[in-house]
């Protein structure tokens, strides 16, 4: 017999918030199948052990058991097989006993008693998906009595705790999320089948931005991909962003929605800088005294007009931490189906708790940043600021940036896709005439990393006075977006 020592042990409950769930409530569980997976991983140690650790998740894995003795059980068969000691019942008994626990979970008859408790192996895989549930119940429980009891303190910032509380219910989920590891021959079947569905144009590899030499390097912006802009302040890396924005949003087949989180400026602000690209109206000119109203207000209404059909949705929130930016970016994702994020900046953003350095800090943002790409399975476009040492004291191409003067952290390089540098002469605008400067001042898009294709230079032409980047080359309607 069981001793009740033992039972007591094997079914003992978590302590739970008083007032909210009762004490003899047990939280969802099987001992039936947990008994089962462990009896499997000693049936069969060699395969059984291995599968349990890989389909319970490594990190996560002893807590799928809900009994403490089962726990136990699991946790001492995984370090054995680690360690490379063969496991079988005489050395899991001697093991259990030098650490004192072979009488708190019942003696070596109970271990008997488990591992005859099945008859096959078959269906480990099987018990281990019902163990993995139950744990995602139990991890919410426990989650939504924090949250319930965070929500009666009065002094919490209400727009931070629901943050917090989402992005603790995304965690449980993300942290259970497992990729099965498929033979190659699958694989190779379903890149086929995408790559002639790309050749019949079926699917769309890239979203188009609109700067054909841009998109030509690239292929587009490609989801689940992150895709870095960096460049100097006051170069016309907002204004660049803007522009791929307008023409994404504005494109002519179809609409596509845009989420865009402006860290520097108000949504007032990007939505004035939209309507001067877009009229064509230098935005001086609402506050200078020169806007015509004859000539400018048909422009202006028509501006207004094209962009009422542009699906962008603008977050003017300062200081935005990357829990906020995830939380944020999956509703729009669920309510709207954004197809582009657009980040105005990364060094401008926050982790939200203690770090060591803002080196790491930044290291955090960056993997968050790439880590909801490829969640949402959607491009981000995040803008970065570069260091000072691209403006000393050099000319010419050794002016030019590089991936070392990526600002505080060699991780935003490292986690990117593809990383342009956004280049050009400030003091050249300051210089030339207004008539020169309608014609455009020079400007290039250096590609330096580009993950799935070629680098090189975009020649562009920067016009100061609607804040518009075009390709230099002669336009075509593929080179620019069609004014609706």
């Amino acid at each position: 017999m069981i001793s009740d020592a033992k039972k007591s042990f094997e079914t003992g409950k978590k302590k739970q918030a008083p007032g909210i769930l009762s004490d003899d409530r047990p939280q969802p569980h099987n001992l039936n199948v947990e008994k089962a997976v462990i009896a499997a991983m000693l049936y069969e140690p060699e395969y059984c052990i291995d599968t349990a650790v890989e389909k319970l998740g490594a990190e996560k894995a002893e807590g799928a058991f809900y009994s403490p003795a089962f726990r136990t059980l699991f946790k001492t068969i995984a370090d054995m097989h680690k360690n490379g000691v063969s496991v079988d019942l005489v050395s899991l008994a001697h093991t259990l006993q030098k650490e004192g626990k072979l009488e708190q979970i019942g003696g070596e008859l109970f271990l008997t008693e488990i591992r005859d408790s099945i008859a096959t192996t078959a269906n480990i895989e099987t018990w281990c998906g019902i163990l993995r549930e139950f744990a995602i119940l139990r991890d919410m429980i426990n989650i939504c009595v924090m949250s319930v009891e965070q929500c009666f303190d009065s002094e919490a910032n209400v727009d931070d705790l629901v943050g917090e509380i989402e992005t603790s219910i995304y965690k449980v989920r993300d942290s259970y999320e497992q990729s099965d590891i498929l033979p190659f021959k699958d694989h190779i079947r379903e890149t086929f089948k995408n790559i002639e569905k790309v050749l019949r144009k079926e699917v769309e590899v890239g979203i188009p931005t609109q700067f054909a030499g841009f998109d030509k390097m690239i292929i587009g912006l490609k989801p689940g991909e992150m895709v870095v802009l960096a460049a100097r302040p006051s170069i016309g890396k907002t204004s660049f962003a803007l522009n791929v924005i307008r023409n994404i949003a504005l494109k002519a087949d179809r609409h596509r929605s845009v989420a865009f989180f402006s860290l520097e400026m108000t949504a007032e602000q990007v939505t004035r800088r939209l309507l001067c690209t877009e009229s064509d109206i230098p935005e001086s000119a609402f506050f200078d005294g020169s806007f015509k109203r004859k000539l400018d207000m048909p422009r202006l209404t028509k501006a207004v007009d094209t962009l009422l059909k542009a699906n962008i949705y603008i977050d003017p929130t300062a200081g935005l931490t990357i829990a906020d930016l995830m939380a944020k970016a999956r509703r729009l994702k669920s309510k709207h189906n954004i197809e582009v994020v657009v980040i105005d900046y990364l060094q401008l953003m926050k982790v939200g708790g203690r770090v060591e350095s803002r080196q790491q800090e930044v290291a955090e943002i960056s993997g968050g940043i790439k880590k909801l790409a490829k969640e949402l399975k959607v491009p981000v476009l995040v803008l970065a600021q570069l260091n000072r040492e691209v403006e000393k004291g050099a000319t010419g191409k050794a002016s030019r940036p590089k991936l070392s003067h990526l600002r505080e952290s060699g991780s935003i390089e490292q986690d990117a896709d593809v990383v342009a540098f956004l280049h050009r002469d400030r003091d050249e605008t300051k210089d030339i005439t207004k008539e020169a400067q309608a014609q455009g001042v020079d400007a290039m898009l250096i590609v330096e990393k580009n993950r799935n294709g070629e680098t090189g230079i975009v020649e562009l032409s920067f016009h100061p006075k609607t804040m518009e980047f075009r390709c230099k080359s002669r336009y075509s309607d593929e080179d620019n977006p069609e004014r609706l």
